[in-house]
């Protein structure tokens, strides 16, 4: 309303010489409905809030035309109904819909294989959430990935792709990572320079105590402005901003190997399978809705072989949903069916009760048109949906080795045709 009074003012005052400098706000008040009231207190940046009776009132003061002029209020308005809604739903669990479950299979043991292959020496924690991994634990990862590769992803005709593992701000924001899990991110800091000199303190100190001195560090570094791939796909989707995909070029079938991803577990992390830093392969699908819904089905099958035939897993796959989604009745729905995200879980002997120790080893996912919009990607005729998959490869070895046990000749003849021999591990003195 005030940018409009604004516009309409302009002309007059022009007519007698009289130009508008800006505008500021001394204060500005709005109220608005809220479906619910919150349970506990909330406050966002730059206003206050209250509430009564399903009203909330905020009042921003003293603030530039750039609140205005850059939608500033209306996402204040926006962020003030997410933080009530969240509170609600948070902490619940999500919906979970079981589709299908293998037949219960006698396992080879029961033991940890990361604490296994710990003891083997055939992995080396090197820091939080991070491993090293000699030649046989690397051969059996490297199995995995040639199966992902020869039975899922080049038969389904997908093309590779490489890319930074450096992401940008810009790019979270559009995804909405940044927004959505800021505290699981490994940001990357510039040096403000290479030269020498600006080092020395630094150097100086370093050479005398043998010691990071981080004060002396952090004076010599910019502040982030990007951080660590958290998933493959955001740069996928960055790399294609602003582009028009060719229509008998659909669907657009990329995959990405090369990028490990990090995210920052706190005190979650265990083994080879909950880590800060892991490797997968990701793939992202786009087209139209109906190619991506005949594509989740060739995908699934794939995948069910691999499964089934190759690795001989104890697996079952299940449609899950956030409970904030199902609060809102859109699980279960026709369209978000048509979206949403199917998981596969392999059940973990080594943790016991087969009623729920499962542990997620990939998933799909086709999530509309959110990616495709959010960076502007279009084609010549067709509405575009977009979508991907992850496997994760430490996810993979470690539910194979906790059904098949650590001893090659007790695996599967069609897993061992993609491992080979094994190689022995490094001698030490």
């Amino acid at each position: 309303i005030v940018l409009q009074l604004y516009k309409r003012l302009a002309p007059i005052f022009g007519k007698h010489k009289i130009g508008m400098r800006g505008i500021h706000i001394d204060e500005y008040e709005i109220e608005f409905e809220i479906e619910k009231n919150p349970l506990h207190e909330i406050s966002i940046p730059f206003a206050t809030i209250e509430f009564h009776n399903g009203i909330a009132r905020m009042i921003v003061r003293d603030r530039g035309e750039e609140f205005l002029r850059e939608g500033y209020i209306d996402r204040m308005i926006r962020l003030v109904k997410e933080k009530i809604e969240k509170q609600y739903y948070e902490g619940k669990k999500e919906y979970w819909q079981l589709l299908w479950q293998s037949e219960e299979k006698e396992h080879a043991w029961d033991r940890d294989p990361s604490e296994e292959m710990q003891r083997r020496g055939w992995i080396k924690l090197m820091g939080k959430g991070k491993w090293f991994y000699f030649p046989p634990a690397a051969a059996i990862m490297r199995a995995m990935e040639r199966i992902a590769i020869e039975e899922v992803i080049r038969p389904l005709g997908f093309k590779e792709v490489i890319e930074p593992m450096h992401v940008s701000f810009e790019t979270w924001i559009r995804t909405g990572h940044l927004e959505g899990m800021p505290g699981e991110i490994y940001y990357i800091c510039e040096p403000k320079s290479r030269e020498a000199e600006e080092w020395e303190r630094f150097v100086d100190l370093l050479k005398i105590t043998r010691r990071v001195d981080e004060e002396e560090l952090m004076k010599n570094l910019k502040v982030p402005k990007e951080g660590v791939c958290y998933a493959q796909c955001p740069n996928i989707y960055a790399a294609l901003a602003g582009r028009t995909l060719a229509e008998d070029d659909l669907p657009l079938l990329l995959f990405e190997r090369s990028t490990p991803s990090d995210r920052y577990e706190a005190g979650g992390k265990h083994g080879i399978e909950r880590v800060d830093e892991f490797h997968r392969i990701e793939i992202v699908y786009i087209g139209t809705k109906e190619q991506l819904l005949q594509l989740r089905e060739k995908l699934i099958e794939r995948y069910r072989h691999v499964f089934n035939n190759i690795l001989e897993l104890e697996w079952r796959m299940a449609r899950v949903t956030p409970f904030y989604l199902q609060q809102a009745g859109i699980a279960g729905s026709e369209e978000e069916e048509a979206k949403g995200t199917i998981d596969f879980e392999a059940y973990l002997p080594y943790r016991g009760d087969r009623s729920k120790e499962w542990l997620e080893i990939q998933n799909i996912s086709i999530v509309g048109e959110k990616y495709v919009k959010a960076f502007n990607i279009k084609s010549q005729k067709s509405q575009l949906w977009s979508g991907c998959s992850g496997i994760g490869l430490e996810r993979w070895m470690v539910a194979f080795l906790a059904q098949k046990g650590m001893e090659p000749d007790r695996w599967p003849e069609s897993f061992r045709k993609y491992v080979g021999e094994l190689p022995e591990m490094l001698k030490f003195l």
